[in-house]
């Protein structure tokens, strides 16, 4: 290394009859130049070397390639500088640029090792598999993480460049001397950040929703789609997106129906008329159940839950593997169900039945729906 700074101050010296600011600016330039050249360089051989490996790998050079190329970059001019003719003032100033690039390049680093390490840890899950709840755990948790720890190593990047600068180091200073009214005002002015962070990182522990939950907020159902680090996404039925601040779901009351597992329940109710064959109707769910491949081969159940002046309400069981299948197998039933009365026992559906009485006080028996009228006027012609 001595050995190329002392050629390099040869070369210098051999430019003499340029201005120095000159000669300053082609050492910079040149140093700058070698150190892109190198980088593009190193960044071939190194595709080369991974063209041929698994995808990770290849991620990793690219992912890189930017640090890689800014460190090169601060060590060429941090060279440059020593063997370049510059006054004590142009020298501090450059030193004091390529100190916080520095500092850049540190948080730079550390935002690409937590990135790279939160791809490799989630590269084991698969959030696309039927039973996906361990996957959505461990996803969740990880990014919400990921981003808190990024947005943490920013503020720590930011506040160590700027306590590079005197005058910011003896406002800091100052601060801690007055540490509790400065507490208290800062905290009062980034009180929805603080919140939100501190809400990240309770979603994060205590996971009350994770990635593709089902949920029902604010009387919508649908998907978490995407969790920040300040806000929820809930992708509703209908694909509208519905945003939701993070401390909401601490605060605030909300469905998850998938927190333990993805299977659920799904409920469809029938209102039948009272001569409705329940028996049959119970073998026909069955039926239709076993013949879906969307149920999933557990819960089939059919019960009379209520019972209404005109009707009897029933209410059907059929469980599936997850909020999606559920709400397809449920609309399935309903339908199959409804076909089946409608070509089976039309007499099951609801109907409307009143009493008759003519002039003479006899009463004409029982007349359903549409009869009502027809009845009504042949008495009054009798």
């Amino acid at each position: 290394m001595e050995s190329i700074a002392t050629s390099a101050r040869r070369i210098v010296v051999s430019l003499g009859w340029l201005p120095s600011w000159a000669v300053s600016i082609l050492v910079l330039a040149a140093c700058v130049g070698v150190a892109l050249l190198a980088h593009r360089v190193l960044f071939r051989v190194t595709t080369r070397l991974v063209s041929n490996r698994e995808l990770f790998w290849r991620s990793l050079v690219q992912r890189t390639q930017g640090p890689v190329r800014l460190g090169l970059i601060i060590f060429a001019l941090a060279f440059a500088v020593t063997v370049a003719p510059l006054s004590a003032i142009e020298a501090n100033v450059i030193r004091h640029i390529l100190l916080v690039c520095f500092i850049a390049l540190l948080g730079w680093v550390a935002l690409t090792v937590l990135h790279i390490w939160t791809t490799v840890y989630l590269r084991r899950f698969k959030l696309d598999s039927e039973d996906n709840l361990l996957a959505r755990k461990h996803a969740t948790q990880s990014r919400i993480l990921r981003r808190v720890a990024s947005i943490l190593i920013v503020i720590i990047t930011v506040a160590t460049a700027l306590m590079t600068f005197e005058n910011v180091r003896q406002y800091g200073v100052s601060l801690l001397a007055s540490a509790g009214a400065a507490g208290i005002v800062l905290g009062l002015a980034l009180q929805p950040l603080l919140k939100n962070l501190v809400a990240g990182i309770q979603l994060a522990v205590t996971q009350p929703i994770r990635l593709e939950d089902a949920v029902i907020v604010e009387g919508e159902w649908g998907n978490v789609e995407e969790i920040t680090a300040t806000y929820v996404v809930v992708r509703l039925w209908d694909w509208r997106r519905m945003i939701l601040p993070l401390s909401y779901f601490i605060e605030k009351p909300f469905q998850n129906w998938t927190r333990e597992s993805a299977t659920l329940i799904g409920t469809a109710f029938l209102h039948v008329d009272y001569t409705a064959p329940v028996t049959v109707l119970r073998r026909k769910l069955q039926e239709i159940a076993e013949a879906s491949p969307l149920w999933d081969r557990r819960v089939v159940n059919m019960q009379v839950t209520e019972l209404r002046p005109s009707t009897m309400e029933i209410r059907m069981l059929v469980s599936a593997s997850n909020a999606g299948r559920a709400f397809d197998l449920r609309c399935e039933v309903r339908e199959k169900m409804i076909a089946f009365l409608q070509a089976e026992y039309p007499t099951a559906l609801p109907r409307g039945r009143a009493q008759v009485e003519t002039a003479d006080g006899d009463r004409h028996g029982r007349l359903e729906g549409g009869m009502i009228r027809a009845a009504a006027a042949a008495d009054h012609a009798m």
